[in-house]
């Protein structure tokens, strides 16, 4: 008997035809095509990307659900303690994003250094003469502090290598790399340029505060591609008005599309881009096939890729 999955969003057009050869698709993409199908049908995977919530109650209206899953590497919309409670796989696709968030994030960096938006603004006003006033720098030979050494951390620590920069690095423990680990307060003080690479969690939310900024170099940069919540925003706000810090770049925010984050996306001193560093199309359809086929795998009785299932651990 074909299976039915739920999709929360849309997906890859080569996945969702993976998908629709191998079960039956149901979408919920508002709330009352949702509604729809937690009325009609029993459903035994959801799947969803950056937006659409996993929640319990969801889970809990579908007893024959096996897996829940995103099209992505965090697991911040998904409820994952309660489907390891209720022995549900819970699928990912770690390392799929490492390279494209790394480049945006070095695209980012080189943006705010260089004053290159202003620069490109400017010329596309006929104001050529701009370029009397330029100011900016490079990142040759600057320092490089990166928090959170997982696969996109440690990627953008070589990129900036590449560049000639000093990388320097905090995360949950040492590891064997030919950086210089430090203390978090410590990275925030030496660092030219502070790149935000740690999932978010209990641990994690607003890690980056009042204190915290005050902590870094007068004229360094924040970079954050990896999630919003990480930084206190009006913290951030007050620290680039008062000058604390130069330049704010990231390609996430704590509300999407932004209304409490406002101010920070106009500010002369911020780049904001609108959550597109995995929207590279080569990356786009790699993350979609690969958790696509691992779900379809879970329904199917075959063998989905090992690391693919988050909870593996707490279920076998």
């Amino acid at each position: 008997m074909r299976k039915n999955v739920l999709l929360l969003e849309t997906i890859a057009e080569e996945a969702l035809a993976v998908l629709q050869k191998n079960v039956n698709v149901f979408t919920g993409y508002d709330e009352p095509s949702l509604q729809e199908v937690l009325n009609k049908e029993d459903i035994h995977a959801i799947i969803t990307r950056g937006k659409g919530l996993i929640t319990q109650p969801l889970m809990d209206a579908f007893p024959h659900l096996q897996v829940v899953a995103r099209c992505g590497v965090g697991l911040d919309n998904v409820d994952v303690a309660a489907a390891t409670v209720k022995k549900i796989k819970v699928i990912n696709a770690p390392g799929s994003n490492a390279a494209t968030i790394a480049e945006h994030t070095l695209s980012l960096m080189l943006m705010l250094m260089r004053n290159m938006y202003e620069s490109v603004s400017q010329v596309k006003q006929n104001n050529w003469s701009w370029r009397n006033s330029y100011a900016g720098d490079e990142l040759n030979g600057k320092t490089l502090g990166v928090l959170g050494m997982g696969n996109i951390g440690k990627r953008v620590a070589r990129l900036g290598e590449a560049f000639g920069m000093e990388v320097v690095y905090w995360s949950k423990s040492v590891q064997d790399l030919p950086y210089k680990y430090l203390a978090m307060e410590d990275v925030l003080r030496q660092s030219d340029v502070v790149s935000l690479h740690l999932p978010l969690n209990n641990e994690t939310g607003k890690i980056i505060g009042e204190k915290q900024l005050r902590l870094m170099k007068r004229g360094s940069l924040l970079i954050n591609t990896a999630r919003g919540a990480l930084i206190d925003h009006p913290a951030l706000l007050q620290a680039l008005n008062s000058g604390v810090i130069s330049g704010f770049a990231a390609d996430v925010l704590p509300d999407e599309p932004p209304v409490e984050s406002v101010d920070i996306v106009r500010h002369p001193r911020a780049i904001i881009t609108p959550h597109t560093g995995s929207l590279t199309s080569a990356t786009y359809r790699q993350i979609c096939l690969l958790t696509i086929n691992n779900v379809v795998a879970v329904l199917t009785g075959g063998e989905p890729e090992p690391d693919s299932i988050y909870n593996r651990k707490a279920l076998f």
